[in-house]
């Protein structure tokens, strides 16, 4: 039996294989690279292509790819074999360090915001060496960044790398004022936990919604939900079970550290949960297990719903970004020290981080913008679309010790000081963790809660490294000027505690009265929607912070803008249309023939006794015909609203207009047909039920759900 160490990694070209493979010299100059990020010699670029081919042939690989992700949220791949032709009529295999490092797909499909024209097909990719090649199927896949014919940034990755290197540098500046010379890495660590639905395939297929959209764009609500919150850390159902057990295999060969797996709590929502990596890995990882989910559950006769709101009016789905920073010497930032001093370096990254949120609020909300988002954000477990920090009463207290130079009361009361012995040592904050806040401290780490389950996590921490970045750098420029080091600490952190302290916020995030207190008296944004997010690139002091840094250009930041609102259009727009397709296609004939049928059984009762009372088919009939009039006039409205969205050429104006119009005529039109399913008997409605999708994967069912026999509208 093939153990659970001897899986792990199997499939991933990483250090292990690395050092087996290679020579010495040829395996610590590419660990140079890795690490410092030093040029690649084309001679050391060939032995290491060359021992990769010999590795992927022997695990059953035929071709390579270099495998990236563009703006298109997804991963991008072009497979290419290994053949070469050999004089004898044969074929070798090769495979070249040119070949690694560089490809050269056509780019022309990819969105690009403007950064280039149509015509100008040409893109590259370039090996990432941080994060290591696997075997997916029987294709060897390289991570890669994508980039121009004209070197800007096509992709998720290269800007990440990025503001990975800018955290580093400005992090390095600081530690070293903490007489830290020793350490000459920082670098971000992120745990996304996963979210997600499994419904029955036979199910979904009957759905056009889901086909289409990924969500449910009409559905009345069951019996029962999320009511007796019997769901959550249940036990877990064998199909699902199944699932879980191959899903982990695939993960773990994958060197996916996959660790927590349970039920979340809507029924047939689930989460996954890996163990910390550096957050290039992660971001790739979390891409890899986005994909394999699907592919698995596919095998299992379910499908894998990875959208934020895939059911009205139970839990959405996210992905908790768990972000902290690390050394290369292995000290985690973020944690409180044994000694004053550890404690002093704490708090200054701690109020980096609280300066940085509050400072770059409208950024991280642009970063977790989509329109699959917007539906969750605000609604049942997700947190509000206000950012605030929670720090729990601790830490909180701490800082305001801090900040009025008061007596803290731990054991004994203390005056707060940085840098001197009277500062007092605590531990990991010990209240409970906010669920309503969307960016909480939880003891060593930060909790960023707003991110789409559907989305990839480089936008998030993009940002997210780039604020901490600047934080960083404005102290290391003020504190190297400094004559009084701790002095000047202690004042620079009791500063920002008074110039920041609007942003935390340790009460329960979906009280309204919280959104009043943080837009009126706070001052907080509170950027609702995707139109009202997205701008928030183009601000200037957004805008000079990224380009000082390095991580973005301008044109880069304005084609993101581009893309970004353009995405949502025509997600919100294929919504839409779907609607109303399934409105005139299904809902309507059904409903209407479901009417019919009732009034000819009423006409059957009286044609056989005309003392026979019909009041119940009578007043039903009136009810179908009254919502079906409903139904059709808010088609007819939503109709007229897709198209004078067509005549709109501006994408701002477009996304203002669904945002402001579109919507509305479908929330309207939802609510009609809603009405309609209640009102008509299960065997007439046209497609799977909630209560059917919510409880379709069952206990007893290890096979695909035989789909319920219904009476089509034409029949």
């Amino acid at each position: 039996m093939t153990t659970v160490p001897e899986i792990f990694g199997s499939m991933v070209f990483d250090s292990r294989v690395m050092k087996a493979r290679l020579s010495g010299e040829v395996y610590h100059s590419l660990k140079h690279t890795i690490q410092k990020g030093a040029k690649l010699d084309l001679s050391v670029a060939n032995a290491v292509a060359d021992a990769m081919k010999d590795w992927a042939v022997e695990n059953g690989a035929t071709h390579f790819t270099h495998w990236f992700q563009p703006l298109t949220g997804i991963t991008a791949e072009k497979h290419d074999s290994f053949i070469t032709p050999a004089p004898d009529g044969r074929v070798i295999m090769e495979f070249s360090g040119k070949e690694l490092i560089r490809g050269e797909p056509d780019a022309s499909s990819f969105p690009s915001g403007g950064l280039r024209a149509t015509f100008e097909a040409r893109g590259y990719t370039a090996w990432d060496p941080t994060s290591y090649a696997f075997i997916k199927g029987k294709t060897l896949c390289i991570p890669t960044a994508f980039c121009s014919y004209g070197g800007e940034a096509l992709d998720k990755k290269t800007p990440l790398l990025r503001s990975m290197e800018a955290l580093n540098r400005q992090a390095l500046r600081v530690l070293k004022l903490f007489g830290h010379d020793e350490v000459r890495r920082v670098v971000p660590a992120v745990g996304a936990e996963q979210e997600y639905f499994l419904i029955d395939r036979a199910l979904y297929e009957r759905r056009m919604d889901l086909l289409y959209t990924g969500r449910t764009l009409f559905g009345a609500k069951p019996p029962k939900g999320q009511e007796l919150d019997d769901h959550y850390f249940g036990s877990i159902k064998p199909r699902v079970a199944a699932f879980m057990e191959e899903l982990n295999t695939e993960l773990w060969k994958l060197g996916v550290l996959a660790k927590t797996e349970h039920n979340e709590v809507a029924p047939a929502q689930h989460e996954l949960a890996p163990i910390y990596t550096t957050v290039n890995l992660a971001t790739d990882q979390n891409q890899l297990t986005m994909e394999i989910m699907q592919r698995v559950a596919a095998k299992h006769g379910m499908v894998c719903l990875l959208h934020e709101k895939p059911f009205a009016g139970v839990n959405g789905s996210g992905k908790h970004n768990n972000w902290s920073l690390s050394t290369d010497t292995g000290v985690n930032l973020l944690s409180p020290g044994e000694t004053p001093h550890e404690n002093a370096q704490f708090l200054l990254f701690l109020a980096a981080v609280i300066q940085a949120v509050d400072d770059y609020q409208g950024l991280l909300r642009a970063s977790v913008a989509t329109a699959g988002n917007d539906h969750r954000l605000g609604a049942n477990e997700a947190p509000p679309a206000v950012i605030s920090i929670f720090l729990g009463d601790e830490l909180t207290a701490v800082l305001n010790a801090i900040e009025t130079d008061s007596a803290y009361v731990d054991v004994e009361r203390k005056k707060m000081k940085l840098g001197v012995d009277v500062l007092p040592r605590f531990v990991r904050d010990t209240t409970d963790r906010n669920r309503t806040s969307p960016f909480a401290f939880t003891g060593n780490k930060f909790e960023f809660r707003m991110v789409g389950s559907s989305d990839s996590i480089a936008c998030a921490n993009i940002m997210l490294n780039a604020a901490v970045a600047q934080s960083l750098k404005r102290y290391a420029d003020e504190l190297e000027q400094a004559e009084d080091f701790n002095t000047a600490l202690h004042e620079r952190i009791k500063r920002t505690i008074k110039e920041h302290k609007r942003i935390i916020f340790n009460g329960n995030g979906y009280d309204d009265a919280w959104i009043w207190e943080a837009t009126e008296e706070r001052g907080l944004l509170n950027l609702r929607t995707t139109p009202d997010a997205i701008p928030e690139l183009l601000k200037a002091k957004n805008v000079e912070m990224l380009t000082a840094h390095g991580v973005y250009t301008e044109a880069e930041l304005r084609s993101r803008y581009e893309i970004m609102l353009e995405n949502y259009c025509k997600t919100v727009c294929i919504e839409a249309q779907t609607m109303s397709d399934m409105a005139r296609k299904q809902i309507l004939p059904a409903v209407a023939r479901y009417a019919a049928d009732v009034a000819r059984a009423a006409a059957d009762k009286k044609s056989l006794d005309g003392e026979i009372s019909c009041g119940y088919e009578t007043k039903l009939v009136k009810k179908l015909t009254a919502v079906t009039e409903s139904i059709d006039a808010r088609v007819d409205a939503l109709d007229s609203t897709i198209a004078r969205f067509k005549t709109i050429c501006d994408v701002t104006e477009g996304a203002n207009f669904i945002r402001d119009e579109m919507l509305s005529r479908m929330t309207v039109l939802r609510s009609a047909a809603d009405e309609a399913e209640m009102l008509t008997a299960e065997s007439a409605w046209p497609f799977p039920t909630y209560g059917e999708l919510l409880f379709s994967v069952s206990e007893q069912d290890e096979k695909k759900a035989a789909p319920r026999k219904r009476r089509l509208p034409c029949e």
